[in-house]
């Protein structure tokens, strides 16, 4: 049951985590605090859903056999998302901090604003390796063709031709 949760919730931190890099990268061109108060919100909700996300993830993972290609795969996978929820917290403690001392300003802003991006790069990459499991190795994917699923319903469902008065 809880293996279809992971697709549902992992986009929340992709898209979080890319919209509080967007909103650094305003607030260090404009200097507008609002832009740095948003982009710490952002990127703490997006701390908070890489959480649910690796765990969701990880219970998913849990039902798959690591063998072969999809193995690999999934393995790869799996230490990406642990790299993207360790870099995600620590970025957000961080930046955080910055907030609490009130250090967005000079090169302190762009510190940020790099520190955001390596996240997005990490995000972007556990995203794309996620989606080759799915695109590439069919991973979590059930194909339901409409065909019978045993040879005693495919009896029962034979066409059979009108007669038209032949």
């Amino acid at each position: 049951m809880f293996d279809y949760i992971h697709p549902m919730i992992v986009h929340f931190p992709i898209a979080l985590v890319i919209v509080a890099f967007a909103t650094e990268v305003t607030g260090a061109i404009l200097h507008r605090e609002f832009f740095y108060k948003t982009a710490l919100l952002l990127l703490v909700l997006g701390a908070l859903g890489a959480i649910a996300a690796y765990i969701s993830g990880n219970i998913a993972g849990d039902g798959v056999t690591e063998a072969g290609p999809l193995g690999a795969a999934l393995e790869e996978h799996e230490d990406a998302a642990t790299l993207t929820l360790w870099l995600v917290i620590i970025v957000a403690v961080i930046r955080t901090f910055m907030a609490y001392k009130r250090w967005m300003s000079g090169w302190r802003q762009w510190l940020a604003v790099l520190l955001l991006g390596l996240s997005v790069a990490s995000v972007a990459r556990t995203g794309h390796l996620g989606g080759q499991l799915v695109f590439r190795h069919a991973a979590g994917v059930q194909l339901d063709l409409g065909f019978p699923s045993s040879s005693n319903d495919s009896s029962s469902t034979t066409d059979k031709k009108s007669d038209d008065g032949d």
